[in-house]
């Protein structure tokens, strides 16, 4: 048994190396990656079935690269370890994880136990574990009332990219009319609508930039989000004009 760890952070990238050699005595050989890129290279290599990876690194991010080693092998199995439960990160995840996969996300701030526990139930026993934290953020996102929809949150991407309502109802097929239906849901959302009052001029805000600002706030949308939407735009936009 292989385990590939991905973290960028040397310390971090120890730790787990002495986490999965108590864990998991099965293993033996634990391989390691500074970087995404560097981990799909000797995930390719080695036909990586068990892989540890770390969420935010400064070359090719977590989530491109278990997006690329999951469309060629499928069955592998990935523990996230991260930092992070902000709700872009956590839909990031969800967008690609494939059907029936067997992956894991826990916070290091969890403790030794925790890790360990996830590290067999995932590799040993094709179990997905979920830290809590990250499970409540996941039933969030799914809800329809205090969470936003998948069309919605896409909308809300495209309007940061800087799309029009137009742009936006070509590139998901839908009609003017529901991309404008589904802005009006965001904006009530995120509860940006304008409110009119003794201290307040009428039309302070654009309610557009207002929804990107908010939603950064709120940790929605993030950097890694929005690099990824911007490379999914260029390709859609290149298909296009083919």
């Amino acid at each position: 048994m292989e385990v590939l760890i991905v973290e960028d952070d040397p310390l971090h990238r120890s730790y787990l190396h002495d986490a999965v050699r108590a864990a998991l005595p099965e293993c033996d050989l634990v391989l390691e990656a500074e970087n995404g890129r560097v981990g799909e290279g000797l995930a390719r290599q080695h036909r990586s079935a068990h892989i540890v990876m770390d969420l935010q690194m400064s070359e090719r991010n977590g989530i491109e690269a278990a997006r690329t080693i999951w469309k060629e092998r499928p069955d592998t199995r990935i523990l996230f370890w991260s930092n992070y439960a902000d709700e872009a990160y956590v839909r990031g995840v969800s967008r690609i994880v494939p059907e029936g996969a067997a992956y894991g996300y826990v916070l290091k701030s969890a403790s030794d136990d925790r890790l360990k526990l996830a590290l067999r139930s995932i590799f040993m026993e094709a179990q997905c574990v979920i830290d809590r934290e990250v499970r409540g953020m996941q039933q969030k996102s799914l809800g329809h009332v205090n969470g936003f929809t998948d069309v919605e949150y896409e909308i809300l991407i495209d309007i940061a990219l800087g799309l029009t309502d137009r742009m936006i109802a070509r590139r998901h097929n839908l009609s003017l009319r529901s991309v404008q239906n589904r802005l009006q849901q965001l904006y009530e959302k995120l509860n940006v609508y304008q409110r009119v009052g003794e201290d307040m001029e009428e039309g302070r805000y654009n309610l557009r930039g207002r929804a990107v600002a908010v939603a950064l706030l709120r940790k929605l949308i993030n950097y890694s989000a929005l690099e990824r939407a911007e490379a999914e735009l260029n390709e859609w936009l290149g298909v296009k004009q083919n």
